[in-house]
């Protein structure tokens, strides 16, 4: 037995948590994006398999890209699923433009820029062009980071002050989003909705109330962060690392669909 979200309990002995708390649908499965956190191409390749039929949207990071992420990445985009790009680049602005302009030839959907200066945004929104389905994410401060790290950068923000201060950055910009803690995602789309009301914001470090962090400082429940206003949830370890991750990733399904109904 497990709880979706304050009052209603269901069964996931017999069968999965769809059939037995409300139906499922794209609107829904389109939420969830599943970090496929892994060093090798074997190992994502067999959770992706593990997920066939319950999840469509991954994301391949650093860890993986260098573990044949690429290759993979583009065999999930062939099968139609969709692929976030999480890249967080970050160098001299042609270099982001060009890095960005090979990427947008791809056919993948999201992909992380690191919000820190409009210099570099730039690079990237001319490197992206106008032709590319490619969507430009800035990340804002990693959900790792606290106030402690904040003073080792030198600076006296706090991780809110700076994560609304990129956004808005970002949003100038003309960025389609930003990756950002659930606890900031409400004052983001406060502070962006005259600029574009339909600013993507990408909450990763979710968790529900019975996990652990891990090495995420900021997490938030998928409720709490779906009603703070995050367009899509990113969810690794609790799904990847669970005995039965299919499973998993319908409770993280139906209390997206119990939130949203």
């Amino acid at each position: 037995m497990f709880e979706i979200g304050s009052d209603t309990v269901c069964s996931v002995d017999e069968e999965p948590v769809s059939n037995l708390c409300g139906n499922i649908t794209d609107r829904h499965r389109e939420k969830l994006i599943v970090a496929l956190d892994f060093q090798t191409y074997d190992e994502a390749r067999d959770m992706v398999s593990e997920l066939e039929g319950t999840v469509d949207f991954y994301k391949i990071g650093l860890e993986l890209l260098f573990g044949d992420g690429l290759k993979l990445a583009k065999e999930l985009v062939g099968e139609g699923k969709n692929v976030f790009l999480d890249m967080k680049l970050l160098d001299i602005p042609n270099t982001v433009k060009k890095s960005v302009e090979n990427i947008s030839k791809l056919g993948f959907d999201f992909l992380t820029v690191h919000g820190t200066d409009r210099k570099t945004m730039a690079a990237a929104i001319e490197g992206r062009g106008h032709n590319s389905k490619l969507k430009l994410l800035a990340v804002t401060v990693l959900t790792s980071a606290d106030q402690y790290d904040l003073e080792d950068w030198g600076t006296s923000l706090t991780p809110a002050d700076l994560v609304l201060r990129r956004a808005r950055y970002a949003c100038e910009s003309g960025f389609d989003g930003v990756i950002a803690s659930g606890h900031e995602a409400s004052a983001i789309r406060d502070a962006t909705r005259d600029l574009n009301p339909g600013f993507i914001i990408k909450v990763p470090g979710i968790r529900f109330g019975d996990e652990g962090e891990d090495d995420q400082s900021r997490v938030m429940t998928p409720r709490r962060a779906l009603q703070a206003g995050a367009s899509y949830l990113v969810v690794g370890r609790p799904i990847t690392q669970a005995s039965k991750p299919k499973l998993a990733a319908e409770k993280f399904l139906s209390e997206i669909q119990r939130t949203l109904s």
